[in-house]
């Protein structure tokens, strides 16, 4: 018996949702990235994104440097309150797009089999 639902995998980790028996879990996200674990509703994952994005706006020096997103690390904020990522930008980078592709499938699954149905 299959135990997830996977939702979107890329280099940098993946999202799914759990399954209960037959029935899916789609109230929350499994997001697992390095050696971290998160389990987010859809309204945490979707405040994880601002938060992802803040940060691309606030550490975009990175342009100009001959290490190109490689060597600097700097913390990035979750919806976890007590839990702060040390992550590069090329990490970064991976994580906004596991998130992005994880809400995307998420919300498409929640129109196929709920809002959507007939």
């Amino acid at each position: 018996m299959k135990q997830i639902e996977q939702l979107y995998v890329n280099d940098t980790g993946m999202a799914f949702f759990w399954r209960e028996q037959e029935r899916v879990i789609s109230g929350k996200v499994q997001l697992v990235f390095k050696e971290t674990g998160f389990y987010f509703t859809i309204d945490e994952l979707d405040r994880f994104l601002t938060l992802i994005a803040d940060a691309c706006r606030r550490n975009h020096a990175c342009e100009s440097c001959a290490m190109k997103n490689k060597c600097h690390k700097f913390l990035l904020k979750t919806p976890v309150k007590q839990i702060d990522l040390a992550v590069s930008m090329h990490e970064l980078e991976g994580i906004k797009d596991l998130v992005e592709g994880a809400l995307f499938k998420a919300q498409l699954h929640d129109y196929l089999f709920g809002l959507g149905r007939n």
